[in-house]
């Protein structure tokens, strides 16, 4: 405890000593209004250097805000070269303020409100209070309320971020009353969001997959490759075989044997979203339809939004206008329509009147505050690593090692693809950094170990994504579970490392054997071994 405290007073201190630092001791260097600015970094290992920093002390620390500015703040150093001048303005005008002002950003951000405030109306129609009381009388114990958000995760498949909110939402209630601790829910939604949604066809992330492939068909590469896609799978097997077997480890068991045992969720002090909860008082008279159709309204809307922004409705095929969506907008629409479905539904029940629907429009923004701060920091994080030219660095990286190691490629890709979605904190970012290499060193030398680089891209992405406490899919997790963010990174992270290290031997068989299927199975098996070898050295959490 005294050695947190020592490093949280000398991390407040480097705080604001360094800004002073850069005014006093660097000379000014400013950009010439003339020419593009580049710093003298530009495209070097330093540009990765911010997002590092970043991790390292949201890990050291466990205070995830100060710690993701702390990181922008050392982008924006090395981007100026220490001027103050241009550290300031690059932090705020070129960071905080552009990332706040792009329109998908915003979309993003009004999608969160909406769904924070229709989570508030059900729980104050008495809807998620309902739900968790028929759960508790259908659903058996512990394992089948894991089972049945696993479940759930699978079925809503469209969006990552549609995937965290609504799965969180609607199974909170029923994994409470059955002590699931708040880091196994988060956990549950993250291995059921990005890995489902990187192998399912008709999905934002397809869509954006397909969109990097370019002079090939796109859309036939992404069904090639999902066997491929170990990582995915593989936490897939990891996470439904764990949770029948009643297996946990590392930090993650002590959550749970907290939740079980002494019917705290939370086990740590930082429970950011408990105060809001609080603050809603249900319905009594709520039923289990108070949940059921505001949930399906908002998932119709939100296929019907997603798919209009596509062009379906112009005459583009059902396929196609999903692969074209605009998610930000898709989703912003498609839940303000759920919202107001939701409204009606309850006037015309009487289950709320309109002042108290209303009323949970601010309630809902403050359930999301946290979240919607984490995510700007992270947003402005990656626009330090943009302007450092971080992307650049890494493809020249992996274009150096090509030709060379041809049939170990798809696993370096696949660690490459780790490191670099955990350093930016992004997956889509990643594919677009990593697959037009893929495909411009693959494509006419051997079609089949470029769909099994590319998978590994995907692979990789998703894999750094979940590691990364700056992902903005991890951030959104710990907002659907209302888990405080770094115990969700934390209890995640040893359960990530297991399946990638997995899948990197996985991809190395591949590299080699060049067959989905038999690679699968060995993969499979070995994860499945592991499994037992954990549970065989005491790691279970048995129900009271």
């Amino acid at each position: 405890m005294k050695q947190n405290e020592r490093l949280n007073h000398l991390f407040g201190s480097l705080f604001f000593a360094l800004p002073l630092c850069a005014a006093f001791t660097f000379p000014a260097l400013a950009a010439d209004g003339t020419a593009e600015y580049l710093p003298a970094v530009y495209a070097t290992f330093w540009a990765l250097i911010p997002s590092v920093v970043a991790i390292a002390l949201a890990l050291i620390t466990k205070e995830v805000y100060s710690s993701l500015f702390f990181g922008i703040l050392v982008g924006a150093l090395l981007y100026s070269g220490g001027s103050f001048e241009l550290t300031i303005t690059h932090i705020f005008e070129d960071g905080i303020i552009a990332v706040l002002s792009d329109s998908y950003n915003v979309g993003i951000l009004v999608f969160l409100v909406i769904l924070g405030t229709m989570v508030c109306l059900m729980n104050k129609a008495g809807g998620s209070a309902a739900f968790g009381d028929w759960a508790a009388s259908h659903i058996r114990g512990k394992v089948g309320a894991q089972l049945a958000t696993i479940l759930l995760g699978v079925v809503i498949f469209i969006d990552d971020y549609f995937n965290c909110l609504t799965v969180g939402s609607v199974m909170r209630p029923v994994t409470d009353k059955f002590k699931v601790s708040r880091a196994k829910l988060a956990y549950l939604i993250d291995a059921t969001a990005a890995p489902i949604c990187i192998i399912a066809p008709i999905s934002s992330w397809a869509a954006a997959v397909t969109g990097f492939v370019e002079s090939e068909d796109g859309f036939a590469i992404f069904i090639q490759a999902i066997p491929y896609n170990y990582y995915a799978i593989l936490t897939l097997v990891m996470m439904i075989s764990m949770v029948i077997l009643r297996v946990e480890y590392a930090s993650m068991k002590t959550h749970e044997e907290n939740a079980t045992f002494h019917n705290d969720i939370y086990t740590t002090p930082g429970r950011p979203y408990a105060a809001a909860e609080n603050e809603i008082r249900p319905d009594s008279h709520g039923q289990v339809i108070d949940l059921v159709l505001p949930i399906a309204s908002l998932i119709i809307c939100c296929v019907i939004g997603m798919i209009y922004t596509g062009g379906f409705f112009s005459g583009t095929d059902f396929i196609t206008a999903f692969s074209n969506s605009d998610a930000s907008l898709g989703l912003t629409l498609g839940s303000f329509f759920g919202l107001v479905l939701t409204v009606l539904i309850y006037q015309l029940r009487q289950v709320l009147n309109f002042r108290d629907c209303m009323s949970c429009l601010p309630e809902g923004f403050k359930a999301m505050v946290p979240a919607i701060l984490i995510l700007t920091l992270a947003w402005s994080l990656k626009s330090m690593t943009d302007s450092l030219g971080a992307r650049y660095y890494v493809a020249a990286l992996v274009q150096a090692s090509a030709a060379s190691l041809l049939n170990f490629l798809p696993a370096i890709i696949f660690v490459v693809g780790c490191l670099l979605a955990f350093a930016t904190g992004t997956s889509w970012g990643t594919f677009g950094i990593l697959i037009p290499i893929v495909v411009a060193v693959f494509e006419n030398v051997n079609p089949n170990l470029m769909i099994i680089s590319i998978s590994a891209c995907m692979a990789g992405a998703v894999c750094g994504d979940h590691c990364s406490p700056i992902s903005d899919t991890t951030i959104m997790a710990s907002a659907g579970a209302q888990c405080e963010h770094i115990n969700h990174v934390n209890t995640q992270l040893p359960y990530a490392i297991v399946a990638a290290v997995i899948s990197f031997f996985t991809y190395i068989f591949a590299g080699f054997v060049q067959n989905p299927w038999i690679s699968l199975a060995v993969g499979i098996a070995m994860m499945l071994a592991i499994v037992f070898v954990i549970r065989a050295t005491g790691n279970i959490v048995k129900e009271e």
